[in-house]
């Protein structure tokens, strides 16, 4: 997988500038930046043949396989270079405990990541890696049908508690319901951040649309 470049610029001509490049390396799914590496021509030739992130290390002067002693490899999803062609960002799919060497998901220690994010990481997880007795891997194995079943019985079981005046209930069914929603919407190839993005445009908006087939601001 070659990196996206800007500007019309070819690789050679990339590592002839700058023969050591910085690369942040981010999960694709909950976005979090896991760690700071830097990268040459061999290394990034790696990467584009095997498809796992592969940095130079500058304290021992050779090439550095992400997680080939730990386990903790990291799979490349995407990776493009910034808009001057020095930097490069690499999204990944972390495998294993984590990205940093002390057991921290991230080199930069633990910090609070949205949990949605988080909940459909897990999911994504169990897709990757089944576990069994897993929940999400029944789910999953079930398919579309039965994941749909179980998002209308939590809405109406969300609606009920509404009705009932049982704050505590609701919340509970809530939970639930955003739970199934995030499994169909991993089912479905949508992420958060689709979701996240659709609610911006919305927000975005101003004036009542007269259309009854378009939604106005919220």
């Amino acid at each position: 997988m070659q990196a996206s470049i800007k500007n019309g610029a070819t690789i050679d001509e990339i590592f002839e500038q700058n023969p050591m490049i910085p690369a942040i390396v981010q999960d694709y799914i909950g976005g979090q930046v896991l760690m700071l590496a830097y990268v040459n021509r061999q290394s990034y030739d790696y990467m584009v043949q095997n498809g796992e992130t592969c940095f130079w290390s500058r304290s021992r002067n050779e090439l550095w396989h992400k997680g080939e002693t730990s386990g903790n490899t990291q799979r490349i999803v995407d990776m493009k270079f910034d808009c001057d062609n020095d930097t490069l960002l690499i999204l990944v799919e972390q495998n294993g405990k984590g990205a940093c060497h002390t057991g921290d998901y991230t080199c930069f220690g633990d910090y609070d990541v949205d949990i949605f994010d988080q909940v459909y990481s897990q999911i994504y997880e169990r897709h990757a890696n089944p576990v069994e007795k897993s929940y999400t891997n029944y789910l999953l194995n079930e398919g579309v049908d039965k994941i749909c079943k179980k998002v209308g019985e939590e809405a109406t079981e969300a609606i009920i508690a509404a009705k009932n005046g049982d704050r505590g209930e609701f919340i509970g069914e809530v939970a639930d319901l955003v739970y199934h929603m995030l499994v169909l919407m991993f089912v479905e190839g949508v992420s958060v951040g689709d979701i996240k993005q659709k609610l911006i445009e919305r927000h975005a908006k101003s004036g009542n649309l007269k259309d009854k087939n378009e939604r106005g601001e919220y």
